[in-house]
């Protein structure tokens, strides 16, 4: 639905979310979860998804990686096995092993940081300024002066993105270019024709074989022999 590059892409990480539930025994993202059922219980709450839509996030991603960086993520997300302890999640939230963490990401893939990271804390500051804004009370006339009370926003993020909020919180946000989704680039076309080419190729090649096979098979049989036998004496008769 998305594409064969961001479809294979959310194949990955769906199986490195696995493996990171299988070591904690806990799912990734349970802190939103947490913040749903929390949201629920408060009169007048509305909870929005603040985040920037997926599909979106994956094919800027995507596009952003050359060819070969492409093939390096793929193959570090397929081997993926380190193993993951709650100590190193309790590591994770000291500020200065995430922030080397990050730089990490940098260095390797700085534009996939980019894409995924940068791009994101700006979205997600722009929409938790458009609900922190003042909410105006309803008035009982058009003579009566304007009134306005104080949002209160709680924002549930992860710990990766709360420098990038707090440096993008007085800034002057635009997020239409950080919406928009590139065309593909000709590699990325030639790798679809390339990979639905050997699918097809693949799958037709099988079906001849099953085929094939099935054919040998009933003709082996002596119930086949001897109609076909009967059938090539008809013309002698």
């Amino acid at each position: 639905q998305n594409g064969v590059m961001s479809g294979l892409m959310q194949m990955l990480l769906l199986k490195v979310s696995a493996h990171i539930t299988e070591q904690l025994g806990m799912a990734p993202g349970g802190e939103f979860r947490e913040a749903f059922k929390e949201a629920s219980k408060v009169p007048f709450c509305k909870f929005h998804l603040g985040d920037r839509p997926i599909p979106v996030t994956f094919k800027r991603a995507i596009a952003a990686l050359s060819f070969w960086q492409k093939v390096k993520l793929g193959w570090g997300l397929c081997f993926l096995s380190d193993p993951i302890s709650k100590d190193d999640v309790e590591k994770c939230k000291q500020k200065d092993l995430l922030e080397q963490m990050m730089a990490e990401m940098i260095g390797e893939f700085p534009d996939l940081h980019r894409t995924i990271v940068s791009e994101r804390d700006i979205y997600l500051t722009y929409m938790l300024k458009q609900a922190a804004k003042q909410i105006e009370l309803p008035r009982a006339s058009e003579n009566e002066p304007r009134r306005y009370i104080p949002a209160v926003v709680v924002g549930v993020v992860g710990m990766g993105h709360v420098p990038g909020i707090e440096k993008n919180w007085n800034s002057d946000l635009k997020i239409q270019e950080i919406m928009s989704v590139p065309p593909p680039s000709t590699s990325s076309k030639i790798f679809k024709f390339v990979l639905k080419a050997t699918v097809f190729g693949l799958l037709g090649y099988g079906c001849y074989r099953i085929g094939h096979r099935t054919v040998q098979f009933v003709l082996s049989m002596p119930a086949a022999q001897s109609y076909l036998q009967r059938l090539t004496e008809v013309p002698q008769h």
